[in-house]
Formats: structure tokens, sequence, C-alpha cells
């Protein structure tokens, strides 16, 4: 087993229109605004953005995103990371009655050293760090969305 090797899934029900949902998705340099998580989002050009992200373990992590997938019909945005993640991200949203139907998936390895170092006592609790980045990023689109 490669212990920097992640693989993560999980799904958010919204009371908000999909449409909607995928369009605040869509507009990353936005993230900031509604997920505490993500620190910053700079352009580098229309279809990449470098991310810092940092949760509640004590350290940033910075990668490039370049989306490689963007279809309003099928509601799925899709981006490869490089940097300390490394692989690709997936968000697939569904309309759900009124609201929409999140589900997130995600497929990296990690490279920043400091996490490597701590790969196998540390993946439970690495883990756990996402899990809680994930339901803040939840909650924070949600009302994010609410209030415009």
């Amino acid at each position: 087993m490669d212990w920097n090797h992640y693989r993560f899934r999980c799904v958010w029900a919204l009371p908000v229109p999909a449409d909607r949902v995928y369009a605040a998705l869509e507009r990353a340099e936005d993230y900031p605004r509604w997920w505490p998580q993500v620190r910053a989002v700079t352009r580098v050009d229309d279809a990449s953005a470098v991310i810092t992200i940092r949760s509640l373990l004590p350290y940033d992590m910075a990668f490039s995103a370049r989306r490689t997938r963007c279809d309003p019909a099928a509601g799925v945005l899709e981006a490869t990371l490089s940097g300390d993640l490394e692989g690709w991200v997936r968000w697939t949203v569904t309309a759900a009655g009124s609201g929409a139907l999140v589900r997130y998936d995600q497929v990296v390895d990690v490279n920043k050293p400091l996490l490597r170092r701590f790969a196998v006592p540390g993946r439970p609790v690495f883990r756990v760090n996402h899990r809680l980045m994930m339901r803040a990023g939840r909650r924070g689109l949600g009302a994010y969305l609410e209030a415009v």
C-alpha cells in the first residue's frame, strides 16, 4: 500500500438549484469567499490556477489545478492537480428535487515532504482533517448560495 495515495469521496445535499451550485463551483477564484480552508486562488490563465489550502493542521498545501473538463449539461467539473498534491479532482452536480446533490471525488498522491514523512502514523489524522475541511466547504457553499 502506498501510504501517500488517497481517494476521497463525499456527497453534499444542498437546498439550492443545481445550476446555481454548478456556477459557484465553476468559479474557483471565489472559493476563499465561502470555503474557509481555501486560503488563496490565483488565476494563471482561463483553465488553471494556483490554490493554497490550510485546514486544522498547521501546514499549508499549494498546488496547481488545471481544468480538464467543464460540462454544465452533465454537471461535471474536473481538474488535474500538481504540486503538493498530484492527481485529479471531480465535482458532479445533479438536481435533487428543488435542490442539488454534489459529489466530490479526488484521487491524489501527496508530495509535500512533511506529510510524506508522517504518512503512516499521520494517515488517520490527515483523513479526519480532510473530512473536516469538506464539511466546512459544504456549510460555506450552502450559506454563500443562500445569501446571493
